[in-house]
């Protein structure tokens, strides 16, 4: 397994879904919920590829193939979790902005 692949790999992806996620909340803004949810759900879908590279790496860890930790790889898994994160606050955010509309 290329360590450097399988960062970079999460890093893309979970860019991509963070992108797509801060894309929903701008939309949202707009009131343009519909198209929100739709970017809403292809972040989840870019951070799903994202977490498949991670289950990948923990997988392989657990039948003994330890993986080498480097800083690429620490930096590609605070990419995933902060794509976590925002994608979390974000529907939060989100769901405050369809609150507010429906009033």
């Amino acid at each position: 397994m290329d360590m450097e692949e399988v960062a970079m790999n999460l890093i893309v992806r979970s860019g991509d879904a963070r992108s797509s996620a801060f894309q929903a909340l701008a939309e949202a803004k707009k009131g343009n919920f519909d198209k929100a949810d739709e970017l809403m759900k292809l972040s989840k879908a870019q951070f799903t590829e994202a977490h498949h590279a991670q289950t990948d790496l923990l997988s392989a860890e657990a039948q003994g193939d330890k993986p080498e930790i480097n800083v690429l790889l620490i930096h590609s898994q605070d990419h995933l979790m902060t794509s976590m994160l925002a994608q979390e606050l974000i529907e939060e955010l989100i769901y405050l902005h369809k609150t507010k509309a429906d009033k």
